[in-house]
C-alpha cells in the first residue's frame, strides 16, 4: 500500500489569506499583553510625539512588542525588529506593522525614559484588583547587575586625588617661581591658608602673567615652564576635576558608562573577586511578584532603603504595613526610618544570629550583657563596680545620619582578678554604647521572635531571591544593554513587567481565574478607579 501525504505548498492555496487572530490561543500570553496594554494610560508618552509630517507608530503597539519580547527573553532591538516580520505572535501584536530596530530602540531609550515607572505601577495595580497581591507587605532585597561597560575602563577616586595632589604641587612650585621672578602677588590665592588653585583660577593667573609687562623678566626656563603649565598641566588639572565631579560620593566609575560604579559581583567565573562596572538593583516583592524596583549606584544595600521606600509611596500613594529584609539592611538609620514611618519591620542586624547563641548570652563580660542603670546612667561590671558615663560621642555615617555613643569608664580596674577575662587594654575599661541602636535592636529582635515574625521572615528566602534567580538564570538577563542610570532603570522596568506577566500567566494556566472574564472585569474596575 502506498503512503498518503497531506498536501502542502508554499504558494497560495486559499482564496482568502489566513487570519492571524485565529492562530493565537485564547489564553496565550500575547492576548494578556494586548488586553493590558490597551488599558494603560500613556498620555505623557503620547505628548512626546510631535504632530505634522509622516505618521508615527502608536506607542501602545511598540509597548506590546517590547513587553512580549522581554517576556520571551528577546532584548535586542534588532532581534525584535526581525521578530515582527517572522513570528506570528509579534506580527499579531504589531497589527502587521514592521518598525525597524532604530524605531524600537529610540522608543525604549528615549520615550520610555521617566515613564516606565508609571506603566509598571499600573500593571501592578491591575494585579492588586485581581487579588494576586495586596501591597501590604514588602520583601526587599537587592542584586548587582553588570553594566554595558568595558571592565577595564575604571576611574578610581583615590588614584585621581593622588595624581591631582601631585600635579598641584608642581603647579604651586611653578607659580611661586614665576611670581618671585616678576615680583608680583598675582600668584597667591585669596585664602592664604590654602595654596591650591582650581583650573578656573589657574587659567586666570596664566592670562594675567601673559598680559603682564614684567613677563620679559622671565628666564628661558621659566617661559618653558609657563608654556607647559598652560598646554599640559592646566589641561590635566581640568581632567582630574572632571573625574571628581563625575565621581561625586562614589569611589569609582566607568569611562564607557559614567553612571556605573565598580562593584563586586557574585557571578565571578574567575573566582578572583574581580570588580565589574554595574548597578545595584533593589526590588520589593509579594507572592514573588515585583511590586517596586529602584536603581542605585552604591554597592551597599543599607544605603538604598530610604530612596526605595520613598519611590514605593510615590507610585502607590501609600506605604506597606510591613517590611521584610535581610541583615544587610539592619542599621540604626534604617530602623529609625521604619519606626518613624510606623512600619512594622522584620529586619535582623549583623550580630542577631550570634547573639542568639548560648555562648554569647553566657558571656558576662560582653558590653550588651552588663547591667545598665537607666536613672543614674551607669553600667555595672561583673565585679559589681560602677562604670559612670564620662561623655557622649557624636558621629556621622556615610549618608550623614547622626549617631550618639555614650562612653562609660570603670573607676579602678587595677588588681581586679577578672581583668584578664574582661579586657586586655591598658588603664581602666571603657565601653561605648549607642542606646538608641540598642533600643531599636531590641524592637527588631522582638518582632522577629514573635509568632507573626517567624512566619513572615521564613518566607523571605522564597520571595525576592527566586525572583532574581528567574531574571538572571531563566531569562538570562545578567548584563544591561543600555547605558546611564535613566535608561538602565527603563530596561529593568521592562524586565520587571515581563516577570510579572510570567507570574500572571502562570496563575491563568493553573486555573486560578479565567483570562477573559476575570481580566475584563478587573480592567473595567481599574479604569473606573
Amino acid at each position: 500500500m502506498q503512503p498518503v501525504f497531506k498536501p502542502h505548498s508554499v504558494h497560495q492555496q486559499d482564496l482568502f489569506p489566513l487570519n492571524l487572530n485565529d492562530l493565537i490561543p485564547e489564553n496565550h500570553s500575547a492576548r494578556l499583553i494586548d488586553s493590558v496594554v490597551e488599558q494603560l494610560e500613556i498620555s505623557e508618552i503620547i505628548s512626546q510625539f510631535k504632530g505634522g509630517g509622516r505618521s508615527s507608530y502608536h506607542p501602545k503597539m511598540l509597548l506590546k512588542i517590547l513587553f512580549y519580547g522581554y517576556l520571551n527573553n528577546t532584548y535586542s532591538s534588532r532581534k525584535l525588529a526581525r521578530a515582527v516580520k517572522e513570528n506570528i505572535y509579534f506580527m499579531w501584536l504589531s497589527g502587521g506593522l514592521q518598525p525597524d530596530f532604530r524605531t524600537i530602540n529610540d522608543f525604549r531609550g528615549k520615550k520610555l525614559k521617566g515613564n516606565i515607572e508609571k506603566l509598571f505601577s499600573q500593571v501592578v495595580l491591575m494585579m492588586v484588583d485581581l487579588e494576586l497581591i495586596s501591597l501590604e507587605r514588602q520583601f526587599i532585597d537587592g542584586t548587582k547587575i553588570e553594566a554595558n561597560a568595558h571592565k577595564y575602563s575604571f576611574v578610581w577616586k583615590k588614584a585621581v586625588e593622588k595624581h591631582k595632589d601631585r600635579l598641584q604641587g608642581k603647579i604651586d612650585a611653578v607659580l611661586a617661581d614665576i611670581g618671585q621672578a616678576i615680583e608680583s602677588d598675582i600668584m597667591h590665592t585669596d585664602n592664604q591658608t590654602d595654596t591650591k588653585v582650581d583650573s578656573k583660577k589657574l587659567e586666570e593667573k596664566i592670562h594675567e602673567i601673559n598680559q603682564s609687562e614684567k613677563k620679559q623678566k622671565l628666564s628661558k626656563q621659566q617661559n618653558k615652564s609657563l608654556q607647559k603649565l598652560e598646554k599640559e598641566q592646566l589641561v590635566k588639572l581640568k581632567e582630574y576635576e572632571k573625574h571628581l565631579e563625575i565621581l561625586g560620593d562614589r569611589n569609582s566609575y566607568s569611562k564607557t558608562d559614567t553612571d556605573a560604579t565598580f562593584m563586586r559581583m557574585k557571578e565571578d567565573h574567575m573566582g578572583n573577586g574581580q570588580l565589574k562596572a554595574g548597578y545595584n538593583i533593589q526590588i520589593s516583592t509579594e507572592n514573588q511578584i515585583i511590586t517596586h524596583y529602584s536603581t542605585h549606584q552604591t554597592s551597599t544595600d543599607f544605603t538604598t532603603l530610604k530612596t526605595h521606600l520613598e519611590g514605593f509611596k510615590s507610585n502607590y500613594g501609600k506605604q506597606s504595613a510591613k517590611v521584610i529584609a535581610d541583615a544587610g539592611y539592619g542599621s540604626e538609620e534604617n530602623y529609625q526610618l521604619l519606626e518613624d514611618k510606623e512600619i512594622d519591620f522584620f529586619v535582623p542586624y549583623n550580630m542577631y544570629r550570634i547573639e542568639e547563641t548560648r555562648k554569647h548570652k553566657n558571656n558576662l563580660f560582653h558590653a550588651q550583657n552588663l547591667f545598665h542603670n537607666n536613672e543614674q546612667d551607669f553600667l555595672v561590671c561583673p565585679m559589681g563596680q560602677q562604670m559612670p558615663r564620662i561623655f557622649t560621642k557624636k558621629s556621622k555615617t556615610t549618608t550623614g545620619f547622626e549617631q550618639y555613643h555614650s562612653v562609660y569608664e570603670a573607676l579602678n580596674c587595677a588588681g581586679c582578678p577578672l581583668r584578664g577575662q574582661c579586657f586586655k587594654a591598658k588603664g581602666n575599661r571603657r565601653i561605648e554604647i549607642n542606646h538608641n541602636l540598642q533600643r531599636l535592636k531590641f524592637k527588631a529582635r522582638e518582632n522577629l521572635e514573635s509568632e507573626l515574625g517567624r512566619e513572615i521572615y521564613s518566607k523571605r528566602c522564597i520571595e525576592p531571591e527566586p525572583v532574581f534567580g528567574n531574571i538572571k538564570q531563566n531569562k538570562g538577563f545578567k548584563r544591561f544593554t543600555l547605558t546611564k542610570t535613566a535608561k538602565v532603570n527603563t530596561e529593568f522596568g521592562l524586565i520587571a513587567i515581563a516577570h510579572n506577566f510570567s507570574k500572571w500567566i502562570a496563575k491563568i494556566r493553573l486555573g486560578n481565574f479565567n483570562l477573559i472574564f476575570d481580566l475584563v472585569e478587573a480592567l473595567e474596575k481599574f479604569i473606573e478607579d
